[in-house]
């Protein structure tokens, strides 16, 4: 039997792999850069010249890393000690592995995509940890912020629609209930637009209402599961003991607007009784640009609550309590941040994989997540999503994303080619989505 088609890299030029090595990458780490000039006077005030110094090292050290990036230099092993050096370092002697003589040592524009964009990131942290007395400072921190607070009218609307769904929630009918499950899942997709390391870290917000637009995009979901969503987890609420437990786990992408989307939807599983316990997952460094922190979800919620909009801040107050009552748990692992993909998880990080599969049902949100699903490979559009998981299928499954990547599988025959024809790059600008579900086993 045939083994998995190659892994997207940028050896192939004009691919999108390319292009973000070539031109997104370069500009998020001299975006980095820039953010340490401008809090050159608060590190100070801080730390005095021990701040300064610190400012200089990091900024030496993330110049050096885009200068290898630029120049396509050898990727080099990880110097500082972190919780994950041992095992990054690992996985770079593995890649050396998979090269032939003549390829020589990994490198930016010839390794898999996914193994350089995660060791850029990783390479970031780096710097930073290596420059006491700043090591704990996040880089990306001002552009989360500053997407919450671009976002607000949307925030508000979202905020207000639920608040009012959850007065009326106990009286509607089984069908009632699945629409508005359907609005706040599509809400929860659209919400994955905005991705600050798919803009090369440049501002993007949700400035309009999604819940207006909800039915104008419809038809740019291209594979949608939702109806066994539904079915899946009515089913779990009609059949549940009194006292026993439905599970949901969501592991989650971006701070800012789409972790909000990812609130709502984790309160409207426990408003309906579809769920009774809502497990997160976050990154435990920054990542992607955008990417979920515990500081940044800690900070989201507090914002809500601290809001001058009542509802927004009933938000607040119920997701503080969810949290304090055990019914909301976040948490995070390094496997997240490490450049493996999930089929690699139950030999790499047993443990996690182990809590996985007490879920019921598990919701992979964004883009990087389906990657790592899929292995970031050049599948053919029509390869059942379940195949390209490659055994990995800890619990029932389903990925909510925008496309940002050149991979999608579980396309009908011809659905791919004749978008491929229409719009040649549908596969990454975020227009289409997909709700994929890998159901029972």
């Amino acid at each position: 039997m045939a083994g998995p088609p190659a892994s997207l890299s940028a050896r192939d030029v004009g691919s999108f792999a390319y292009l973000t090595v070539k031109d997104r990458s370069p500009q998020i780490l001299t975006k980095a850069i820039d953010t340490l000039h401008r809090h050159k006077s608060e590190f100070f005030e801080k730390h005095g010249e021990k701040g300064l110094e610190a400012e200089k090292k990091a900024i030496s050290l993330l110049s050096k890393l885009r200068n290898e990036l630029q120049t396509d230099k050898p990727i080099v092993p990880l110097v500082e000690k972190f919780v994950d050096t041992d095992i990054w370092n690992q996985y770079l002697e593995y890649q050396q592995s998979l090269l032939n003589e003549s390829d020589g040592k990994p490198r930016w524009f010839l390794s898999p995509w996914l193994f350089v964009e995660c060791y850029m990131y990783r390479r970031i942290h780096e710097a930073i940890i290596q420059s006491p007395p700043i090591d704990d400072f996040d880089i990306f921190k001002e552009l989360k912020d500053q997407n919450f607070f671009e976002s607000q009218e949307s925030v508000i609307a979202l905020c207000t629609h639920l608040q009012e769904l959850r007065k009326t929630i106990e009286d509607l009918d089984e069908n009632q209930l699945k629409n508005e499950f359907l609005k706040i899942l599509q809400i929860s997709l659209w919400g994955n637009k905005c991705d600050l390391s798919l803009s090369g870290g440049e501002r993007i917000s949700q400035k309009t209402n999604i819940m207006n637009s909800l039915e104008d995009l419809k038809p740019f979901i291209l594979v949608n599961d939702m109806d066994r969503l539904w079915s899946l987890l009515s089913n779990y609420k009609k059949t549940r003991q009194k006292e026993s437990v439905t599970r949901v786990d969501i592991v989650l992408d971006n701070s800012g607007f789409e972790l909000i989307t990812d609130l709502v939807l984790a309160e409207f599983l426990l408003s309906s009784k579809l769920a009774t316990k809502i497990h997160f997952y976050g990154k435990t460094i920054p990542w992607f640009v955008s990417d979920t922190t515990l500081h940044d979800f800690n900070w989201i919620i507090k914002q809500l609550k601290h809001s001058n909009n009542k509802w927004v801040s009933q938000c607040g107050v119920d997701w503080e309590d969810h949290i304090k009552t055990g019914r909301w748990v976040y948490l995070d692992h390094i496997f997240w941040t490490l450049p493996h993909d999930f089929s690699t998880m139950s030999q790499v990080a047993p443990d996690l994989h182990a809590a996985l599969q007490k879920a019921h049902l598990i919701f992979f949100k964004g883009d990087l997540n389906y990657r790592k699903l899929t292995g970031d490979r050049r599948w053919e559009f029509t390869i059942p999503f379940h195949e390209a998981l490659s055994g990995f299928h800890p619990a029932p499954l389903c990925s909510i994303r925008t496309l940002k990547a050149e991979v999608q599988v579980g396309l009908q025959p011809g659905q791919g080619e004749q978008l491929t024809a229409s719009e040649p790059n549908w596969l990454t600008t975020g227009k289409y989505g997909v709700f994929q579900f890998d159901g029972p086993l």
